[in-house]
């Protein structure tokens, strides 16, 4: 029997209001895949269930064979913001809006940013090594300082480098912003020092916080070249995107004492294998790209991408979370 409803495919990282969301509708109908699912597998899967008319991505990519094989796509969605595992291009020759989840994850990552600046500045692991090991005695050798007084630079500032700036005024920091993008009015408005190159902020910086997209202009953006140029007492801390920083060259100023320490939610392969050099460094504390991935945030995330979805099948996208603009009328 022929049917009206529009399937979108859904991850089972879907959070379960967001779900509700999409049930409410009687003209939609959900079909799950996991996660992690293999390229291949979920091209098949398309192609089994097309015509196929939305979809919202957790890490699966997406481009021109799905497209193909899902045979009537109007929207693809992810679960988050990034969007650097999906074909845009492709997307945007076929008409198809890429939407992402807008601020819902924003405070997030802007709390795990300063949260690792915090970790590292207040020497968290050794002060919690020494009570347990009973080596109190010694804790006036690696004291503690302060973020207080401190600079840090910001590189980007959209939605979660702003947020990022906030929180590191309120803990009386000076704030450098370098985002050639922004209009210096609006930095400065801020509240924060708007600077004209990376070259001329990264040897002020105590703490450098990336918060670019990675396209193929921030690709390897942290290079040799750039690291050299920070304080031997800097911290470089990346909750956006693995690969903008150069994971050998930071090793490699980490381990002769050109940096301070690193703090990384993201990694150029990811997962990262097990033992890559990174991992046997004191003064480095990781994360399994998980900054945006808070209980809030899942819910937050998943409701925003039931919502876009929704907009899309209704005729009225909404126009602030669509990546290619050039789709809409």
């Amino acid at each position: 029997m022929a049917t009206n409803k529009k399937k979108i495919f859904i991850t089972q990282t879907l959070s379960p209001g967001a779900r509700v969301l999409l049930n409410e509708r009687d003209d939609v109908e959900l079909i799950e895949f996991p996660n992690l699912i293999s390229a291949k597998d979920f091209q098949t899967m398309l192609e089994q269930h097309a015509p196929v008319h939305g979809v919202a991505l957790g890490a699966t990519r997406f481009g021109e064979a799905e497209l193909e094989a899902s045979k009537g796509m109007m929207v693809v969605t992810r679960i988050g913001v990034g969007y650097d595992a999906v074909d845009v291009p492709a997307l945007s020759r076929r008409k198809v809006p890429l939407m992402v989840a807008g601020t819902a994850n924003s405070p997030s990552v802007a709390e795990q940013a300063l949260f690792m600046m915090l970790t590292l500045a207040k020497r968290a692991q050794e002060m919690h090594t020494m009570v347990k090991d009973g080596t109190w005695a010694s804790r006036l050798g690696v004291l503690p300082f302060d973020l207080y007084g401190k600079t840090v630079l910001i590189v980007g500032f959209g939605r979660i480098g702003t947020r990022t700036a906030k929180r590191c005024l309120a803990m009386e920091m000076n704030v450098l912003v370098y985002d050639p993008y922004k209009p210096a009015g609006e930095i400065t408005a801020a509240g924060c020092e708007a600077v004209p190159s990376l070259e001329a902020a990264l040897p002020r910086a105590d703490f450098v916080t990336i918060h670019c997209p990675k396209n193929p202009e921030t690709v390897g953006l942290f290079n040799a070249a750039r690291i050299r140029l920070m304080k031997p007492t800097a911290y470089l801390i990346n909750t956006a995107r693995g690969g903008i920083v150069d994971e050998k060259a930071l090793h490699d100023a980490l381990v002769s004492g050109k940096l301070a320490g690193a703090g990384l939610d993201v990694f150029e392969v990811e997962p990262p294998p097990v033992g890559q050099p990174l991992h046997a460094l004191p003064n480095v504390i990781m994360a399994p790209h998980v900054a945006g991935v808070t209980v809030e945030a899942v819910d937050r995330m998943s409701e925003q991408t039931a919502r876009n979805i929704l907009s899309v099948l209704d005729g009225s996208p909404l126009r602030q979370n669509v990546i290619n603009q050039d789709v809409l009328g």
